[in-house]
């Protein structure tokens, strides 16, 4: 890569977290000021690679898809020429932009992107202590306010880049909803991981933290209600049941819901007897030990049947006086 100066370099900011804007001092740049679709694209491509330098024959097999024009070498050079006019105008070697060995860079120590910030704030935290990664975690969170190039819908390239911004907020928010939980912030768990849930809804992670959320939150109910959520969207989308883990918080939770309703106690110790009696064989160790032991109300040898009974008699009795 050729050396050049930065003494004289004008720094910019730039925002591809949603729709593409570009400072440069006192002045703001749009997708639109930036000489087309393609010079913008050619700047999109290179800040995606902050940092890195980025083939001339790269840059022509993303922009034109493989079906590049004869000419594609000279107008991929005119395009960047463009580029260079408007994004740093007065300082064609020692702006951002960069000519290196057979293509194109941007300086990163020139170049404030939000993107890099984001990646990085996620990289902080996963080396940090609960704790230390929360406030970490919503700062990055307060990034994507948006999805990733919101102005590129056509090309592949920035389809696929969204596709792996957005699996990437999602698992800071999982991140996020895990630490809150481990600082004894459950209402801020539950809504970090709701969010999570809302954008994959088969992650089962974030379900886990979800229905953790519920129950650290003393929201026994609601924690039932998304663990059943759960189960029917595995059932239905992949054809399996939750995990050991998973089916372990339900399993405290049914507890902790026969614990405080005296009405539905009997008949949810009985789910609670059978859903330990089908899962704890499949549970992992430290899963199993998270299992409630069996109520005294089922003992051993005739537990099944007397928990048929109890649920039976309830589903009669509210089927009466329905």
């Amino acid at each position: 890569m050729e050396q050049m100066s930065v003494g004289h370099a004008m720094p910019i900011s730039v925002k591809i977290i949603g729709n593409l804007q570009v400072h440069r001092g006192e002045t703001v740049l749009t997708a639109a000021s930036l000489g087309g679709p393609k010079p913008r694209q050619i700047f999109e491509i290179l800040l995606l690679n902050l940092g890195t330098p980025v083939s001339k024959d790269r840059l022509i097999d993303l922009l034109w898809g493989g079906r590049a024009p004869g000419e594609a070498l000279a107008t991929l050079e005119s395009y960047v020429s463009v580029l260079r006019r408007n994004l740093q105008p007065g300082c064609a070697k020692t702006g951002p932009l960069r000519t290196a060995n057979g293509g194109y860079v941007l300086e990163q120590s020139l170049v404030d992107l939000d993107l890099h910030r984001f990646n990085a704030l996620m990289l902080r935290a996963e080396h940090s202590t609960p704790a230390e990664a929360y406030p970490l975690l919503v700062e990055a969170l307060a990034l994507a306010t948006g999805p990733l190039l919101s102005d590129e819908l056509a090309p592949e390239w920035a389809g696929e880049a969204r596709e792996n911004h957005a699996a990437d907020v999602t698992a800071v928010q999982i991140m996020a909803a895990e630490a809150a939980h481990a600082a004894g912030q459950a209402d801020k768990a539950v809504h970090w991981s709701q969010q999570a849930v809302a954008a994959e809804p088969l992650n089962e992670r974030a379900w886990s933290a979800l229905v953790s959320g519920y129950e650290a939150a003393g929201r026994y109910s609601e924690g039932l209600q998304a663990y059943d959520k759960c189960r029917r969207l595995l059932d239905r989308d992949l054809g399996c049941t939750p995990g050991p883990g998973l089916r372990a918080a339900h399993a405290r939770l049914l507890q902790a819901t026969a614990a405080s309703d005296g009405d539905l106690s009997e008949v949810l110790e009985a789910l609670l007897y059978l859903n330990d009696q089908m899962h704890s064989h499949t549970l992992q160790p430290a899963a199993r030990a998270a299992v409630p032991a069996k109520s005294r109300s089922f003992p051993a040898g005739a537990g099944h049947e007397r928990a048929g009974r109890v649920i039976s008699t309830f589903l009669n009795r509210a089927l009466a006086t329905a």
